[in-house]
Formats: structure tokens, C-alpha cells, sequence
């Protein structure tokens, strides 16, 4: 299995304590957490629960075209933008893919464990560190030949880079030229205003964009993402998708999310402030960081192994990021979080490197 953040549940048992005490920086959630407004909407919906939901997310998906500028036939949604990833492997059944290094495992593990796709070729690029793993667009471009498919993460997780739109769209138009499905995960593309190319995607039969309702809106546990792509594409996706895989509750809080424009201008504003605190801290603690878009910051110290088992004795959890191909030892990623959570955090790690 792969290795991801947010398990709380293991670090819980281990250490024998709740659940709501572990401070969990290896997750990259919203630190407002879900909003008023959303919580509302739930708990009226309850008493439905006992429908099944529309498996064709309706009232969600008319809602979602008119945010990104799109028709209905272009959107299809899902348990989260991971359970899409594995699904445009499946109904493309690509025989030679490109993956970045590092980025996302799970670009990697619907490639390999997919039946369709399991004896597929797998080319990776890496990404160069002295250029804090920025995306070059010429080698992505030169390395994408001859592939039918390649996965572009947008801001990347766990570097933290964003590609600039203008550059997404000059890899998405060379795609198609070489008919190679680019498959753009913008999980993270919220905390970026202007940075989607989820508006071309309908005039590009081989682009793809997945974006991630869990990350800006704090609805990890109820699981809500959605792609955008040509209809003749959605169409092959939705051939082999299982049915009601979103729930009802998670369509009802995606079309709340969506109208919620006062929680859009607190994150920003809360996220700007606390992402200065903890780069001041970080230097004062003589961590590096990478220059980071969104509300997580790829680290690196000689003693990474070291400060992550160390806070989570404390119940603090930090990524490893010694598993992502492309990067090894001496890396780990931490989450933007309530300012009590970054207090605590950086007082941590200035009491264990600078005594």
C-alpha cells in the first residue's frame, strides 16, 4: 500500500491517545476546517439518507458548470479527484505513461494495478531540485512522445510548484498533437485563483483536468472531486465508473461550497498569514524550504527522519517524504495550520535543532 498523510488512526493507537489529539501537519487541509454554511446544509440533509444519491450528481454537476465555465456533459464527479485518476486509467487503458518525479504516488499505483494496464511502460522525469522540482516544459513535452498518457499534478504535491497556466496549456496543445491524454490534477488549484485550465479542456479531446472538492473546502472524510474533460472522453470514463460512488451528503456539500464566497476570502486571508509566520520560524530553525503556491511547504534537513519521529512521539504528524520516487532521505512536507498548531510546531522544531 501506498504511504499517504492523514492517518491519525495509526499514530492514535500507537500512542493510545484520542484521535482529536493528534496535530496532523502530514495532510494538506483547509486549517479554517468545513464551513458553517456546509455543516448547515448536512444537517438538514440527514433525514434523506435513507435515498440513495443521484448517481448522476445532478443538481452538483450544474452547479460545477456554471463555476468553471463548462456544459454538464463535460463534468463527471467522483469519491474524491483519486478515484478519477484511476478511472482514466482504466477506460484509456494507456500502454506507455508519463510521470514526473516526485509528484503524487497514486499517478504510479492506478497504472500498475490496474488489470488493463499492468504490464504498461512507466517512464518517469525526474525533477531537478535545484530548481525547487519545478516542471520544465520543454523536457515534459520531449518526454512525452510516444506516450498515450501523462500525468501533470498542478501545483505539484509534495513540491508545492505551480506551472503557470499559460505553461499547462502549451503541454496541454502538445498532447494533442502527439494524441497523448494529459491528465492535469489540480487538487490543489483552489488556493490559486486564475491558475485552472479546466475551461479548455472541452475543445481538447485529450486534456483531462481532475480537481479536488477535499483539500480547499475540508471534506477529506466525506470524499468529493470532479474532471472536466471533452464529452466523447467523459462518456468512455463513465462506461466503466461504478454507480453512487458519491454520497448524498458530499453532492449537497460541494453545491453549498461553491456559493460559499465569505470562506473563499477567509482562507486566503488566514492562509497568507499564517504561510509568513511559519517561514519566519522555519528560517529561525534553519529548515529549508521550497518556494510554495499552496498551503503545504516540501522541507529539507539532514535530521528529517529524526524531527518526524520525534514530534510524532509528541503526537505531531509530519509527512515522510522519504518514500516519493525522486527524492529519498532528508525530506518531509508539512501542512499550513490553525495558528495554535503552527505555534506549537515551530516551537518544536526550534527546541530540537536549536536547542
Amino acid at each position: 500500500m501506498v504511504t499517504h498523510g492523514g492517518n491519525i488512526y495509526s499514530i492514535s493507537e500507537a500512542l493510545r491517545i484520542p484521535e482529536r489529539k493528534v496535530v496532523d501537519f502530514s495532510a494538506s487541509i483547509n486549517p479554517l476546517g468545513v464551513s458553517k454554511k456546509i455543516k448547515a446544509e448536512l444537517r438538514r440533509h440527514l433525514k434523506y439518507l435513507g435515498n440513495y444519491p443521484d448517481p448522476d450528481c445532478r443538481r452538483l454537476r450544474r452547479h460545477l458548470s456554471r463555476h468553471v465555465g463548462v456544459t454538464e456533459g463535460n463534468i463527471i464527479c467522483g469519491n474524491g479527484s483519486t478515484e478519477l485518476i484511476y478511472l482514466a486509467v482504466r477506460a484509456l487503458k494507456p500502454d506507455r505513461v508519463l510521470i514526473p518525479a516526485p509528484t503524487f504516488s497514486e499517478y504510479e499505483r492506478a497504472v500498475a494495478t490496474s488489470v488493463e494496464t499492468t504490464q504498461s511502460e512507466i517512464r518517469f522525469l525526474p525533477l531537478r531540485e535545484e530548481h525547487d522540482f519545478a516542471i520544465d516544459v520543454r523536457a515534459f513535452t520531449d518526454a512525452m512522445q510516444g506516450c498515450r498518457m501523462a500525468f501533470l499534478c498542478n501545483p505539484n504535491n509534495p513540491s508545492a510548484q505551480l506551472l503557470p497556466r499559460e505553461a499547462v496549456s502549451e503541454i496541454a496543445s502538445a498532447a494533442r498533437a502527439s494524441s497523448c491524454f494529459l491528465v492535469v490534477d489540480e487538487a490543489f488549484i483552489d488556493f490559486v485563483p486564475g491558475g485552472s485550465v479546466a475551461a479548455e479542456a472541452p475543445e481538447n479531446a485529450y486534456l483531462i483536468v481532475l480537481r479536488s472538492m477535499t483539500k480547499f473546502y475540508a471534506l477529506s472524510g466525506l470524499r468529493l472531486g470532479y474532471g472536466v474533460m471533452a464529452e466523447e472522453t467523459a462518456a468512455r470514463l463513465r462506461e466503466v465508473k461504478e454507480p453512487w460512488t458519491v454520497n448524498t451528503l458530499a453532492q449537497r456539500a460541494g453545491v453549498t461550497a461553491l456559493k460559499d464566497r465569505a470562506y473563499t476570502a477567509a482562507t486566503f486571508e488566514y492562509i497568507g498569514r499564517e504561510k509568513a509566520f511559519i517561514e519566519k520560524g522555519l528560517r529561525e530553525a534553519g529548515i529549508r524550504f521550497y518556494p510554495s503556491a499552496v498551503n503545504f511547504y516540501l522541507l529539507k534537513h539532514p535530521r528529517a527522519a529524526e524531527i518526524v519521529r520525534t514530534l510524532a512521539e509528541k503526537g505531531m504528524l509530519l509527512r515522510d517524504c522519504s518514500d516519493f520516487r525522486g527524492l529519498g532521505s532528508g525530506f518531509m512536507r508539512i501542512a499550513v495550520k490553525a495558528h495554535r498548531d503552527n505555534v506549537l510546531l515551530i516551537k518544536e522544531l526550534k527546541r530540537l535543532l536549536t536547542g
